[in-house]
């Protein structure tokens, strides 16, 4: 049975006078996203700015039978399994904690949802949908143009943390801010990997020629990018448009150890739109991810908070139009 786009999930709209931003609230009953995947907090459902859509929803239905995306040829449009089926930027804290340690029936930690039922099984599956065994709490505070989500979890396992994530948009400026940090309450380390999933949508136009991403170093593809796609000088680009079977997953090094090559920028030359993505932590990894509807550039940084320490790091994403 397919589940159809939550009309009643709690939300909140933020604006700036410049960009305006409609955001999803963490709600364990009624939420847009209660997967165990991706963090619950500061879903941007959309955003515009200057007359352009940056986010929106790239597929058509959810359908809890489908594990991560497929497309439906009778509706045209993409069908989300409920692991994936997410919106603008969110984020994922990759590895699973504590899972390896776990025997079949205990739990383990996915930073941002809370603690996880371990069935048997021979490995973890990020599209796999787990028992939530102790979700922790959630708490909102919203004003005119930010919201604050906390999500605060304590656990008999000993893990135990504050997760602090605020989305703001800054005054004057076309610029959505995502500052975060994670104090580690209870009394063993939490380390993981994490990466925004940006899902990024220009004015609905497909993923193809027209798109450009730029980065401050020289990428290279990891692996065959299959004829989707190539790398030249500091730039991805698209060879053709993805038709709706194609998926291009294109793995980059190059960059370095300094905060600075996170910097990326992707831009729509049929809409005549960009935004530039900053973070403040080295790259620990980088992906490129895209479907005809959606693409991601999915920067990575090593996360690791010791008991009583806390970890913070800051995306910042600036809009603007093309001359």
């Amino acid at each position: 049975m397919s589940i159809p786009i939550a009309a009643d999930s709690p939300r909140a709209t933020i604006s700036n006078g410049i960009v305006r931003a409609e955001l999803f609230l963490p709600d364990p009953a009624r939420g847009f996203y209660r997967g165990t995947r991706f963090d619950w907090s500061g879903t941007i459902s959309s955003l515009q700015y200057s007359g352009h859509r940056f986010f929106g929803q790239w597929f058509v239905r959810v359908d809890p039978a489908v594990r991560d995306i497929e497309f439906d040829p009778v509706s045209n449009g993409y069908v989300a399994g409920t692991a994936s089926a997410n919106i603008g930027p969110v984020e994922e804290f990759s590895t699973p904690i504590g899972y390896d340690e776990a025997a079949a029936g205990g739990t383990f930690l996915k930073v941002g949802v809370g603690m996880l039922r371990k069935p048997q099984e021979g490995r973890y599956g990020p599209f796999n949908a787990y028992e939530i065994v102790n979700g922790g709490k959630w708490s909102v505070q919203r004003e005119s143009s930010r919201v604050e989500f906390v999500h605060e979890l304590a656990d008999q396992s000993g893990f135990g943390y504050v997760y602090r994530k605020t989305v703001s948009l800054t005054q004057g400026r076309p610029e959505l801010v995502l500052e975060h940090s994670l104090k580690n309450t209870g009394r063993r380390v939490i380390e993981t990997p994490v990466y925004d999933h940006n899902f990024i949508v220009l004015d609905d136009q497909p993923t193809g020629p027209d798109v450009v991403i730029r980065f401050p170093f020289e990428p290279q593809a990891a692996r065959d990018t299959q004829g989707l796609a190539e790398t030249r000088g500091g730039e991805v680009v698209y060879l053709r448009e993805l038709q709706r079977d194609e998926r291009a997953m294109i793995p980059i090094v190059g960059f370095g150890d300094s905060a600075a090559d996170y910097d990326i920028s992707v831009e729509q030359r049929k809409s005549g739109v960009g935004l530039r993505i900053r973070g403040d932590r080295p790259l620990a990894r980088m992906m490129v991810w895209s479907i005809r509807s959606t693409l991601s550039p999915e920067a990575f940084i090593q996360l690791r908070a010791d008991p009583g320490s806390e970890f913070t790091w800051r995306i910042s994403y600036e809009f603007y139009t093309l001359p």
